[in-house]
């Protein structure tokens, strides 16, 4: 198999198989009587952050930790500016105060220190144990956060993801439908994490760009794919907050747990490319900023914000492509 149907049949594999993760992972959760709000806010972001993780354990495992920074560094620059941006010039978006007293500063404050992490050049385990505990930080402050919300935050979770519902006949057979469906799209996307790592080392060493670019640009994308339908679908549909809290969320979690686990893994720490440090981080952390008076102004994102954001994404993706290749 080239490295090019690798790449692109780990890319397929991921999406597909994230999608029956977070499927199989809601509907059992919902089933078990666990609360729709604690699995919106832990299954379903960790599951869309599934991905991202495999990539990123698989990356370390082979020496290429450089391809798993370069796919979060990517990953969150995208959904901030493209994703959001797109949302936004599709209707404008109406953002929540839990988004704004919560989300934001999580994201601005996992972004910065990121940043200062790999400043001396190189993430170690200590680094990585840091992050991660920020992470479970977070994830107890969303948790206690989504059990004080409103009633019409419940029921708006609860449509989302599905409530728990009332024993009835053939409910064994389709908890145990829901634990296939978990189990295999794990199993899917550790293949497909595989797959992609692979197809994107050896396309990398083919046209001499640096696998971090690689991380930045197509594994990034590809691994965003159904964060920016899931956005663009709840737009249309008006049923934004959900998705855009899932979408800062997911941020979040990139950082602190992605790739915190990831980080753990290499003994001798990972390496972060001169590249990666001065531009895409910057960029990333200057992108995350930027949110802070867009999201204040009236609590809303206008079209011509969001149109900002998008032509910031591609004039960034622009430079990358005509720089770095």
């Amino acid at each position: 198999m080239s490295e090019s149907l690798l790449l692109v049949g780990g890319l397929l594999a991921l999406v597909g198989g994230a999608e029956l993760l977070v499927r199989g992972g809601t509907r059992l959760a919902a089933r078990l009587g666990v609360s729709p709000m604690v699995i919106g806010v832990t299954v379903v972001s960790l599951g869309t952050s599934a991905p991202e993780l495999a990539i990123g354990i698989d990356a370390a495992a082979q020496g290429t930790g450089s391809l798993a920074l370069g796919n979060i560094v990517g990953t969150n620059t995208l959904n901030v500016l493209l994703i959001l941006g797109i949302a936004a010039l599709i209707r404008p978006l109406t953002l929540r105060s839990h988004a704004i007293r919560l989300d934001l500063p999580a994201m601005v404050v996992a972004a910065a220190t990121l940043l200062l992490l790999c400043a001396d050049g190189v993430v170690t385990r200590f680094d990585g144990a840091l992050l991660v505990l920020l992470g479970i930080v977070y994830t107890v402050i969303i948790v206690r956060a989504a059990h004080r919300e409103g009633l019409a935050a419940r029921a708006e979770f609860a449509r989302e993801f599905g409530a728990p519902r009332a024993r009835a006949a053939g409910e064994p057979t389709r908890t145990v439908r829901d634990a296939v469906q978990l189990v295999a799209g794990i199993g899917i996307v550790v293949l497909g994490a595989d797959w992609l790592v692979s197809g994107a080392v050896e396309l990398a060493a083919g046209f001499g760009v640096p696998v971090s670019v690689i991380g930045l640009t197509i594994v990034a994308i590809g691994t965003s794919s159904p964060e920016l339908v899931t956005a663009i679908v709840a737009t249309i549909r008006r049923e934004r907050d959900i998705a855009v809290g899932n979408l800062l969320g997911s941020s979040v979690f990139n950082i602190l747990f992605i790739f915190g686990i990831t980080s753990l893994i290499p003994a001798d720490g990972i390496g972060v490319d001169r590249g990666i440090l001065t531009i895409d981080l910057p960029v990333m952390v200057g992108a995350t900023i930027a949110c802070i008076p867009v999201f204040l102004t009236g609590r809303r994102m206008q079209r011509v914000e969001g149109a900002v954001f998008v032509v910031a994404y591609l004039a960034y993706l622009t430079s990358l492509l005509l720089f770095r290749t």
